[in-house]
């Protein structure tokens, strides 16, 4: 999960977690030590957010102008944007690499303070260090939240109503597609995270949880006290699976079939949250040095 980028926290610690790695697979630092390939002890994807953002071209406007650069793409003109093309991914490539070897450098440093460390402690500090964000123990996963509808009752029997409303912590902008979240299923809760925040949008306890299933095979309906939320997901069934098993093991209500309708709670009768089902967790900001380890 660290490496595919699923631990949000800083560089700092992500180098931390890679020396730590070092010295629980090679003991104390030492020149002759088989050394992993980068990609295997830090994130990837932050090596490339390093890099700058690729150039666009400004459109044509002209229907003439466009036409001519359709005619050029094929001949010399085409050839020199290929050879500007190539050169450029050389250069990111390059880039790369200098980034790459810096970050080795500074894992190798902190790595080096490790001496002394047995095997054990530093597996026990690796998961300390990962205990600190709020969500661990989650199993998260890539979804789309495609919508969110609220519903609501007019008293005197009125049937609950529908519409298409985002609440303000979910909120896009007018117009956007699919917001691209992260669901983390948990013992006690169902989280939503942007991806690489540390910090939920939003929780549910499984009190709150009123129903969930598969609207087809690529929508999961997620519905939580006045809400409808449908995520957009290959893992439908995954996802329906482990929050049956938790819903199971906490007890706090019958578990839902995945096929089960979405029900409607009464206005006047708001779910009761079961204590103790979603508890508090802190900011995640303490990030200890490196020669704190040690006992």
């Amino acid at each position: 999960m660290v490496l595919r980028g699923y631990v949000p926290t800083s560089e700092e610690t992500l180098q931390t977690l890679a020396a730590l790695r070092l010295q629980s697979l090679n003991s104390d630092f030492s020149t002759h030590a088989p050394f992993p390939r980068l990609e295997e002890l830090f994130p990837p994807h932050v090596l490339h957010a390093r890099l700058p953002p690729p150039r666009r071209q400004p459109p044509t406007k002209c229907r003439g102008a466009r036409l001519r650069a359709g005619l050029l793409a094929g001949g010399l003109w085409g050839q020199a944007l290929a050879k500007q093309r190539a050169e450029r991914d050389q250069r990111l490539r390059g880039r790369l690499r200098e980034e790459g070897a810096s970050t080795m450098a500074a894992i190798v440093e902190k790595w080096k303070l490790l001496q002394g460390m047995g095997r054990p402690e530093a597996m026990a500090a690796y998961v300390a260090l990962v205990r600190e964000w709020p969500g661990f123990g989650s199993t998260l996963f890539d979804v789309d939240l495609r919508t969110v509808r609220l519903r609501w009752g007019r008293g005197g029997g009125q049937p609950w109503q529908r519409a298409a409303l985002t609440p303000l912590s979910l909120q896009s902008p007018v117009g956007a597609g699919p917001q691209r979240l992260w669901l983390g299923i948990g013992a006690k809760a169902v989280s939503l995270y942007k991806p690489g925040e540390p910090e939920p949008l939003d929780s549910f306890c499984y009190g709150r949880i009123s129903s969930f299933g598969a609207s087809d095979s690529s929508t999961f309906r997620l519905s939580v006290e006045d809400r409808d939320l449908l995520f957009e997901t290959s893992q439908v069934d995954e996802i329906a699976q482990l929050l049956n098993t938790y819903l199971a093991s906490t007890g706090a209500r019958r578990p839902l079939r995945p096929q089960e309708p979405a029900t409607s709670p009464p206005a006047s009768a708001p779910t009761a949250l079961p204590q103790g089902l979603c508890p508090t967790a802190g900011p995640w900001q303490h990030q200890p040095p490196v020669g704190s380890f040690h006992s």
